[in-house]
């Protein structure tokens, strides 16, 4: 189904932890599961990791061009291994949903998103699917209702009770990722928003 799977981010330890990174901690998860083993690539502009879904191999990419220029290391990996969006699955940090929500959806809008505007402007398409990983806004937090400054927001690690409810989210994409090796999205899709 996927031969690329592509976590947004920001590199570097300075931001490992932050809300915006989420797309590189189910990444890891991934990798960690599927015993991928990460190497840095520069041609790719990110670090890679390669697997096997069901029976096909995948590729996996945490871009190291930050969050708004993850265009370029997607569309290199796209052009070398003659990868089509349609077999491509972007996990990306959504301020739409609450933590513990996580969605997956075939193309559509870009919510604002700038990780995906940049992949969109480099793949001149917005055909693709993506995990929406919810990290919430912060007009719902406290700390937002006294600083409503979303950049701020994302770029700071999430609360504890935060980070549990994302961490069931990514475990409840990682139950259903058999059905997506598969080929299943639309049991894994209904199974995933039934649980999260």
């Amino acid at each position: 189904m996927f031969k690329l799977i592509v976590g947004l981010g920001n590199p570097g330890t300075k931001h490992e932890k932050d809300r915006h990174n989420a797309g590189f901690w189910l990444l890891d998860e991934i990798a960690r599961l599927h015993q991928g083993n990460w190497q840095d690539d520069p041609k790719f502009f990110g670090q890679i990791a390669k697997i096997k879904l069901g029976a096909e191999d995948a590729y996996l990419l945490k871009p190291s061009t930050f969050m708004n220029r993850s265009g370029q290391a997607v569309a290199a990996l796209c052009r070398f291994h003659k990868i089509n969006p349609d077999s491509m699955l972007i996990v990306h940090d959504e301020l739409d949903l609450k933590p513990g929500v996580a969605r997956l959806k075939w193309a559509g809008g870009l919510g604002g998103h700038n990780g995906l505007k940049d992949i969109s402007a480099h793949l001149n398409t917005n055909d693709y699917w993506r995990l929406r990983l919810g990290i919430g806004h912060p007009r719902d937090s406290e700390e937002g209702k006294r600083n409503l400054d979303v950049a701020d927001y994302v770029l700071k690690k999430p609360r504890l009770e935060e980070q549990i409810d994302i961490d069931r989210a990514m475990s409840c994409f990682l139950k259903v990722m058999p059905l997506i090796a598969k080929k299943d999205m639309s049991t894994a899709t209904m199974e995933l928003h039934s649980n999260t």
